[in-house]
């Protein structure tokens, strides 16, 4: 049990020893820095329980703590809040209980529970991955990491939208303006080659509207005519019906894309445990429509098409299937959960990492497969994230006018690297290690700046900014850990002994770092079901900074006594370790040294 959970149970006690009451709840909070004391315990609440006035309420409760509890040593009470000092040999014995701990403050493992599977990524082929699907990736992949420290099992996936018009406006250009070249002939990455065609299809499409204008169509009918958009939608054809020729040409143009990605992730560091393809799934969901039509969930129309009436439930009618029969993709997003549970039987909810603009699609989807009668339904979730924008403006794929992803963590490594040789931190580092720590320092200041803001918030991102080494950065955190490991190395004693309570007397600084890390449980699982890495981001922050002050405030290795000296090593050490931990919960490397 941590400290809340012991002394809500004496509380309870407390109050029924005292005042013959039932306390059903005690809400704490932290102390004052104005007041003595390190949690507090707040008697407003219990006033509709027990009559009488609130400091008096406090004092007869603190008295009953002191008296009873040996984690309580003294006690406080400012107007209807109850101050409790907790004893050095509590906090110590917290220490010596974690101190060897691999993974401190993980939840083991609930083999009995149901899974959870995460989609993230999801992109579509025609382009590189940009910084809209980089949020998106570090978020998904994050969310995986801290429901598995929170005891449940995880299954990564995406599903790759590698079908429909957009790829044939690749595959189009490509055919047209090509030349029959390749990743290799080029030198570009597949998924840039591919999406360099797709900016050319657009620049083309353009020109055949201006010229249709020119020969007095309207702008309308020029769009609709442009004899390249017609040839890709007859490209388009083919492909569903299966011509050799289209799909040959579709499957080595995906090819390109897929090393593409597999290489900008492998950059970014995220994984994935299932690959799911819209090319394999858009025809699923067609036969549970069919069994939604005959147990009414939905209905169809004059015209043939079939639609689910959710206006009872406060949204609107949304169809499942048009009229010709084909599905639209509400059907295949159906059918594809299903499908999931089907691969992975122990799943027994999913989590949805997709921007907000898809709020309302995912409130329906979740409501129909509730209405088709699978429990997991409740279960359910869409991560909704905020776009991120940058200082230049919004990015149109188009265009060619987005923030690739590759670039991106490029241009975070070499603005790492040129304000660490402004710092002039980097004396005795070869030219190598200095380029992997670059990109470690690059890479964390991205991925912290991304995940410290709350998920449905949109960002304005700022890569100068993102790399400083002072306040609330990655940089600054992943300084603060190397700098531990400094004092780490330059320790000559036995720091393995279990000192006792009588070995040390806490220091007020002490006892703040180690309030700080007894939080650490709580957070992960408070992170968990939030779905929020900002939680585990800013915690960490924290840390660091109770960390900081105590490092300027006590000296470590020079201690007065060798007992002393110990215990701020290993309570340094732990604290790295802790660092380390939440980071690897973020995607976030620490360096060894800086």
């Amino acid at each position: 049990m941590n400290l809340q959970e012991t002394l809500s149970i004496n509380v309870k006690q407390a109050v029924t020893s005292v005042f013959d009451a039932e306390l059903q709840s005690v809400e704490f909070q932290a102390t004052r820095k104005e007041f003595a004391g390190d949690i507090t315990v707040v008697v407003f609440p219990m006033l509709r329980i027990i009559k009488g006035n609130p400091v008096q309420i406090g004092e007869k409760i603190g008295q009953y703590l002191v008296d009873n509890v040996e984690e309580v040593k003294a006690y406080n009470v400012v107007k209807g809040f109850l101050n409790l000092e907790i004893s050095d040999a509590y906090y110590i014995n917290f220490f010596n209980g974690i101190k060897d701990q691999t993974n401190f403050g993980f939840a083991s493992p609930n083999s009995k529970g149901k899974a959870v599977m995460v989609e993230y990524s999801s992109p579509n082929t025609n382009k590189p991955l940009h910084l809209g699907h980089v949020r998106n990736v570090i978020l998904g992949y994050s969310v995986s990491e801290i429901l598995k420290a929170s005891g449940k099992k995880v299954y990564k996936t995406q599903i790759i939208n590698d079908r429909g018009i957009h790829i044939c406006k690749s595959m189009l250009a490509w055919k047209r303006f090509g030349n029959e070249e390749t990743p290799k002939s080029s030198g570009l990455k597949g998924d840039k080659l591919v999406g360099n065609y797709y900016v050319k299809f657009d620049q083309e499409y353009k020109k055949e509207i201006q010229h249709g204008i020119s020969e007095g169509k309207t702008e309308e009918e020029a769009k609709k005519e442009a004899p390249i958009l017609l040839e890709a939608q007859q490209m388009l054809r083919n492909w569903e019906a299966g011509d050799l020729e289209t799909v040959a040409l579709w499957e080595k143009m995906n090819g390109w894309v897929y090393e593409g990605f597999d290489a900008t992730y492998k950059s970014i560091g995220v994984d994935f445990d299932k690959l799911y393809y819209e090319s394999q799934t858009y025809l699923l969901g067609k036969e549970f429509v069919e069994e939604g039509l005959k147990t009414g969930v939905f209905f169809k129309k004059e015209d043939g098409s079939v639609w689910c009436d959710l206006t009872e439930d406060g949204l609107d009618e949304k169809i499942v299937l048009r009229s010709d029969g084909t599905a639209v993709y509400m059907t295949q997003d159906i059918g594809t959960a299903i499908q999931r549970v089907k691969d992975f039987p122990d799943v027994g909810g999913m989590v949805y990492t997709v921007g907000n603009e898809q709020e309302y699609h995912f409130q329906v989807l979740f409501l129909i497969i509730k209405k088709l009668g699978f429990e997991w339904a409740d279960n359910l979730y869409h991560l909704s994230y905020g776009m991120v924008d940058l200082p230049s403006g919004k990015m149109k794929s188009r265009e060619g006018t987005v923030v690739d992803a590759d670039d991106l963590v490029d241009e975070m490594a070499q603005t790492a690297g040129e304000i660490s040789e402004e710092l002039g931190k980097l004396d005795g580092y070869s030219s190598e290690e200095k380029q992997d720590l670059y990109k470690t320092i690059g890479l964390g200041a991205l991925k912290y700046f991304i995940l410290k803001v709350d998920p449905r918030k949109r960002i304005l991102f700022d890569p100068k900014e993102s790399i400083d080494f002072q306040g609330n950065t990655g940089p600054f955190i992943q300084y603060t850990y190397a700098r531990i490991q400094s004092i780490l190395r330059k320790t000559d004693l036995d720091t393995n002994i279990i000192l006792s309570v009588s070995d040390v007397h806490l220091h007020e600084k002490e006892k703040e770092l180690l309030k700080q890390l007894e939080l650490f449980p709580e957070v992960i699982q408070n992170a968990a079901n939030n779905y929020s890495p900002a939680l585990i981001a800013n915690y960490t922050y924290e840390l660091v900074k109770e960390f900081n002050s105590f490092y300027q405030n006590v000296s470590i290795l020079g201690a007065d006594s060798d007992s002393e000296k110990i215990f701020r090593i290993q309570l340094s050490n732990i604290v790295s370790q802790v660092i380390k931990s939440s980071f690897g919960l973020l995607g976030i490397a620490v360096p060894e040294r800086m």
